[in-house]
């Protein structure tokens, strides 16, 4: 049988030519069409196509025949950039079925040619151990189905490719303090008898001998492996090991000739076989998209993220630690809420089947809280996950970490006290220094911290305003609040409904990407404060604190507001807003207000974004660094 391509110039004369004998068969794809025939009638195919053929180049104007040598350069020039970006086989045919048939409307094909029958060569024997190809040859998808197969040769051989449990005595680093400073290049510590687990990064083989390079959780150590003491499992060991597997290691120490450290193996057992090949055989973990969308293989390889995590982890306990210590439980409350409250903030909504209610997700812990204040409980907190519809940036996520916490017979003076002996505790447990390198800046966490009012701090970038002169119940007020913003470059000022809102617009605009080293802002409007008490000798303004670093927001804190009558009229202020259209104000709870009207006693409280937090003491620039599963966009 034989195989040709036609142009569609050519396609309709063949189909004409076969279509009596039945002995041709035509297949088409996209501009090319293919004939599988038998050698006779392809050849009296190929004859008369060719005669058709010069009849009909010789019809075309020597314009038609440039403007396809054109066509055919383009094609050609497309096909060689696809195949530089790496493009599959089977998306590149269509492309080269394409330029074929350019070519074919001007170059008359070859005649097809018989096919010569080989005597066939008996098969030789594979090595079941051999492989066909380097792993620097093979592409992704042959890696796998390589050491898939080799997952089926290590069960025909009776080894255990998954293995169930192993039980190392030693981790990499504690290893490499355990031998500082002992062993001279070459000396053995044959007494040593120890076992580590981990994944294999790095092979480098020399015959009989071989080092692989064994990452734990702590670190890499390098194993030494050589045939003379492994036996027949040496073989096996260098078959069936890749990079990616994790394996346990027995043996002693020896530091090599060279100086490394090195576990000098005795046996070793296949743990887990790995499908899939380390992202550095593709050129690294580099894209940060996919670093975050694949955090199992940036863990893997990229040891300052793993650092990160651990250090996270360590903040949190050491934030734990010292809220036990004082005193305070930690109660969880529940994250979903039938009205949301305690924030600014859009939800994300939800439903109930069985009970048939509309729910969402909490923006904030803090009114379940509080109840317990009221309840009985003089110190409480938690640390949980928070929600909020709400823009992603370098800075926001729309699920985070919060601690809130709240303390009886305390104000917002207590907390900002608390607020810095908490913060410099969790930077002790991870920091040997105080001064912080974050970007370009070094940030001092050194108590004290500076505590500027809201107003002071405007002032010293407006000057010629003061804030404080105004009467926040006069309409000119806020008439010449609009103007003075509006001349030292605030945005949108123009939609604000308040002097307290112009204010604080005032603070976002010109005060908070300015403020790197932690401060203290107090004393903010009552019109952006809802929860917060009235301020005790300046009206207008409440007893609330947030703490900036870095230019951006760590923590918010408040002399909570405890007279039930003014808390049901700032409820019912923001209820007004959410029905005139704005999605981040809340309704009137009114649980929160039967309870507060049992009484709650003097309180103050604090909430700290624990991820913000993490930025600032691991100097990460992004807050999808430190959350180990950011929300993404599906893969396209």
């Amino acid at each position: 049988m034989s195989v040709f391509l036609l142009s569609s110039a050519t396609t309709r004369f063949v189909s004409s030519f076969t279509s009596t004998s039945r002995l041709a068969v035509r297949y088409q794809r996209g501009a090319a069409s293919f004939f599988v025939a038998n050698d006779n009638v392809a050849k009296q195919t190929f004859r008369a196509k060719n005669q058709f053929f010069m009849s009909t180049v010789d019809q075309l104007s020597d314009e038609q025949i440039k403007d396809i040598e054109a066509q055919i350069k383009t094609k050609g020039e497309e096909i060689r950039q696809l195949k530089a970006d790496g493009i599959d086989k089977e998306s590149l045919a269509p492309h080269v079925a394409e330029l074929i048939a350019l070519k074919s409307k001007i170059a008359p094909p070859e005649e097809p040619k018989k096919k010569e029958t080989k005597k066939k060569q008996p098969q030789k024997q594979k090595n079941k151990n051999q492989q066909p190809k380097k792993e620097t040859e093979m592409s992704e998808s042959e890696l796998r189905a390589a050491r898939l197969q080799k997952v089926e040769l290590m069960r025909e051989a009776g080894a255990e490719p998954y293995e169930y449990s192993y039980k190392p005595t030693h981790k990499a680093t504690e290893l490499q303090v355990l031998y500082e400073g002992k062993l001279e290049g070459g000396e053995e510590d044959e007494e040593a008898d120890v076992a580590v687990a981990g994944r294999i990064m790095a092979k480098r083989v020399f015959g009989k001998l071989a080092f692989f390079t064994l990452q734990d959780e702590s670190g890499t150590i390098q194993l030494h492996l050589e045939k003379n003491r492994l036996g027949d499992t040496f073989k096996n060991i260098k078959a069936w090991v890749d990079s990616g597997d994790i394996i346990g290691v027995r043996g002693t120490i020896r530091r090599t000739d060279k100086g490394e450290l090195s576990i000098y193996a005795k046996e070793w057992t296949m743990l887990t076989k790995s499908a899939a090949p380390l992202p550095d055989k593709w050129h690294g973990l580099t894209d940060i998209s996919k670093r975050y969308r694949n955090r199992h293989l940036d863990l893997i390889v990229n040891p300052t993220v793993r650092e990160t995590f651990r250090k996270r982890a360590k903040i949190t306990s050491a934030l734990r630690r010292s809220l036990d210590d004082m005193g305070f439980l930690e109660i969880e409350t529940p994250v979903l809420h039938s009205q949301p409250g305690g924030a600014e903030a859009k939800p994300f909504e939800t439903y109930h089947n069985t009970m048939d209610m509309d729910l969402t997700l909490r923006i904030a812990t803090e009114l379940h809280l509080k109840r317990l204040i009221v309840g009985g409980f003089e110190r409480v907190y938690e640390i949980g996950r928070i929600f909020r519809n709400e823009g992603i940036s370098t800075r926001h996520n729309p699920e985070f970490t919060s601690i809130e916490l709240y303390q009886a017979y305390a104000d917002y003076n207590d907390m900002m006290d608390l607020t810095e002996q908490l913060v410099v505790e969790m930077c002790d447990a991870v920091s040997d220094t105080r001064e912080l390198p974050y970007g370009d800046h070094t940030v001092s966490i050194e108590r004290p911290w500076r505590r500027v009012t809201m107003t002071d701090i405007v002032k010293e970038h407006m000057p010629d305003f003061d804030f404080e002169s105004l009467d926040p119940d006069d309409p000119e007020s806020l008439v010449k609040a609009k103007a003075a913003a509006a001349a030292a470059g605030v945005p949108k000022v123009d939609e604000l409904a308040s002097v307290g809102y112009v204010l604080n617009a005032c603070f976002e605009e010109l005060c908070e990407p300015n403020l790197i080293q932690p401060t203290f802002v107090i004393d903010y409007p009552v019109d952006v404060s809802p929860l917060a008490k009235p301020h005790r000798s300046k009206p207008g303004y409440t007893e609330r604190f947030e703490l900036f670093a870095t230019g951006r927001e760590l923590a918010n804190s408040f002399s909570e507001l405890t007279d039930p009558v003014d808390q049901r009229e700032r409820f019912e202020a923001q209820a007004a807003k959410k029905a005139a259209g704005d999605e981040e104000a809340c309704g009137v709870d009114e649980e929160f207000l039967q309870a507060l009207e049992q009484g709650m006693p003097p309180t103050g409280g604090l909430g700290i974004g624990i991820d913000r937090l993490v930025m600032l003491l691991t100097n990460s620039p992004s807050i999808r660094d430190v959350i180990a599963f950011p929300l993404l966009k599906p893969d396209a």
